[in-house]
């Protein structure tokens, strides 16, 4: 059997869930062996500012400097910078703490210099002490567009609606009827340099899909022109952790989009919703008498403890992930 810590590893990662496994296998592998490719979906620019959601989440979390009750943000923050936009009538509808800011304009001004952001999210794995190998999965824009129902005015017909993925994430709560998604400026985009080399190393030993909501985090790094065709080359196994735990997400809205669009909540559906993309599953405890039927669509499965609480549990679900991976493998 393959020793997990001898080969490298790819984790595709959206924002909170896909954070919390990447700093469980940074526990667990040398940083030379851990590649973390985000989601650049979610990107969006905002008071003049190029913000990056969920690759600054996982930066933070492997800093060591994420709110650790949010998820997202930094620890110690403060509010004064959109104290005083609210005051003078600005848009303070997503939030951008004082800590938080300071990042959001090195990388405005780094791209505006000319850097990719591919350069300017080293530059801040720099100087932020991660040594883990954290990239965006394109160095392009794509933005993700959300698909929603709205009513007219007096309430009677009601049309779809395309919503930039923020304003229905954070402006809108979540709260709009999704009918389905898009990727603007999918067809155009590249991957970046360095989600190819790790896709291509002879030394790829897996391909790790985060618990991640597997719509608006996951597909649009899948979606990337050329990704799935390399990922088939690899012989790396490409296993997915189920976002969703006994019918709920743990964190966003996956559970809600999934009966909005007609799929039941359950990781059986998640599964379904990657068959032909994946060559493994990981379920949680709570999802157990669900394995044999996901093993029936052709996919191996193991049941686990997936709900990361504490720092232990990150390291075990991740130690759990490549050892399943090495199985796969032999």
């Amino acid at each position: 059997m393959a020793d997990s810590t001898t080969k490298n590893c790819l984790a595709i990662s959206g924002g909170v869930g896909g954070a919390k496994l990447a700093l469980g296998l940074s526990h667990c592998l040398p940083p030379a062996k851990l590649c973390v490719v985000a989601n650049t979906g979610d990107d969006f620019t905002h008071l003049g500012f190029k913000i990056c959601p969920d690759l600054d989440t996982v930066l933070y979390t492997l800093a060591d400097l994420n709110n650790k009750e949010l998820g997202w943000g930094q620890q110690g923050e403060s509010w004064n910078f959109l104290s005083a936009l609210e005051s003078m009538g600005g848009e303070t509808w997503f939030q951008l703490g004082d800590r938080d800011l300071a990042t959001h304009c090195i990388r405005t001004q780094m791209l505006g210099s000319g850097a990719s952001l591919t350069e300017v999210t080293r530059h801040l794995c720099e100087v932020l002490g991660v040594n883990v190998d954290l990239c965006p999965m394109t160095d392009d824009h794509v933005a993700t567009i959300v698909h929603c129902e709205k009513e007219d005015s007096e309430g009677g017909e009601k049309t779809i609606e395309p919503m930039a993925f923020q304003h229905y994430f954070v402006r809108d709560r979540c709260q709009p009827t999704v009918t389905g998604f898009s990727f603007e400026g999918m067809d155009s985009a590249r991957p970046s340099d360095k989600f190819l080399a790790a896709l291509e190393s002879k030394n790829l030993g897996s391909i790790l899909i985060c618990p991640s909501n597997p719509f608006v985090s996951v597909d649009p790094v899948l979606k990337l022109p050329g990704i799935l065709e390399a990922m088939k080359k690899s012989p790396a196994p490409v296993i997915a952790v189920s976002p969703i735990v006994g019918g709920q997400a743990i964190k966003g809205p996956a559970a809600k989009m999934m009966a909005e669009l007609g799929m039941p909540a359950s990781a059986l559906a998640v599964a379904e919703h990657y068959q032909g993309r994946i060559d493994g599953f990981v379920i949680d405890e709570a999802d157990a008498d669900l394995k044999e039927e996901i093993q029936g669509l052709g996919i191996p499965t193991i049941v686990t403890k997936s709900v990361m609480v504490t720092l232990e549990d990150r390291i075990s679900l991740a130690e759990a992930v490549l050892e399943f991976a090495d199985e796969l493998a032999s």
